[in-house]
Formats: structure tokens, C-alpha cells, sequence
């Protein structure tokens, strides 16, 4: 399916019904359908080989999602979850560099932006708050001032260090442990 995939293609399935509904609390069956559908697409885009998707809005938009967000279920649980982090991260900067994210109706925004959010550098964090904040886009701010107090805090996302083989120290530990951790 794949090698036919357009970027209206991922847009439809995300933005739609019943995905739309399942962004932030999934399942292990969508997450089994994500894989079905979208893995060689994944590959595919982490392999550079959608890059002309990069010429326009909703393509930038498209590999945000399949480089970021989907890999978060295609692979949950695993290392590679994250493996295409840096590239959807780039893809962003790419977009908003070209003025892309202005040619997009604010409610696609979030997912152009969030690679951003999810990034473990302070500069992703700090352009994730500015972005969110200067679209007017108020329950992503808290969600992106809460990401970067993390980052800014620990260097990093404490709750990924058993995933990516990372040791917490005694103060991510401690963090884990309490009410306030965020587990992603």
C-alpha cells in the first residue's frame, strides 16, 4: 500500500474518525492497525525515501505523523519508538522555515509541532512552547510547558529510560516513583 501512499492518504486516517477519537488514549488494536497499514510507509519515510513530501504543507504534516506519532504506537514499548524522533523534529523546522505551518488550519498544527514537544533537547522544547503559544493553541502550551519543565529538569524523559536502556538516577527514580510523573 505503501508505495501508492499519499500524504492526504495519512491525513484522512488520522484526522478522522475513530482514529481522532483514539490520538492520546490507544489501544493494542489500533496500535496493531497502524502497523498493518502505515509500517513500510514508516520505513519508507525513515529511509528518506518520501522526502519530496517535504515540498509542501500537508506532506511535512503527513511525515510529522508518520515519523513521530505512529512509531510511539506502531513500536510501543520499544526503543524505536523514538528511532525517528530527530527526523520528524527536523521535518518540522523544515516546514515552519518555509512558512508551511501558516498554510495549515490551526487544528492540524499540533501535530506538526509536536515532534518538538516530544524532542529530549531544550531548544526543541523552548520552539515547541513558542509555536504552540503563538498560535493560540492554549491546552498544547500546557502540555508543552509541562514537557520542557521535564526536559529542563532531567535532561531528559525519565519514564523512557527503562525503554531506551538508560539508567535513572536516584532523582528520576524518585520522580518515577511519585504522583507528578508523567509515563508518557
Amino acid at each position: 500500500m505503501s508505495q501508492n501512499l499519499t500524504p492526504q492518504d495519512v491525513l484522512e486516517f488520522w484526522y478522522t474518525p475513530p482514529m481522532s477519537a483514539h490520538w492520546f488514549s490507544s489501544t493494542p488494536a489500533i496500535d496493531q492497525s497502524i502497523h498493518n497499514r502505515f509500517a513500510p510507509a514508516w520505513e519508507q519515510a525513515r529511509q528518506g525515501e518520501l522526502d519530496a513530501w517535504k515540498q509542501q504543507a500537508e506532506g511535512c504534516l503527513a511525515l510529522c505523523i508518520i515519523l513521530d506519532q505512529f512509531p510511539l504506537n506502531m513500536f510501543r514499548g520499544e526503543a524505536r519508538s523514538f528511532s525517528t524522533e530527530q527526523q520528524a523534529v527536523a521535518i518540522c523546522k523544515h516546514a515552519v522555515s518555509q512558512g508551511f505551518d501558516q498554510q495549515l488550519v490551526p487544528e492540524r498544527l499540533m501535530f506538526l509541532y509536536m515532534p518538538l514537544m516530544h524532542s529530549e533537547f531544550m531548544t526543541d522544547q523552548d520552539e515547541s512552547v513558542r509555536l504552540f503559544t503563538a498560535a493560540g493553541l492554549a491546552d498544547n502550551v500546557r502540555f508543552a510547558e509541562h514537557h520542557r519543565s521535564i526536559v529542563a529538569r532531567f535532561g531528559r524523559f525519565p519514564h523512557r529510560n527503562v525503554i531506551l536502556g538508560r539508567t535513572s538516577s536516584a532523582q528520576e527514580q524518585e520522580y518515577l516513583a511519585s504522583d507528578e510523573a508523567f509515563t508518557g
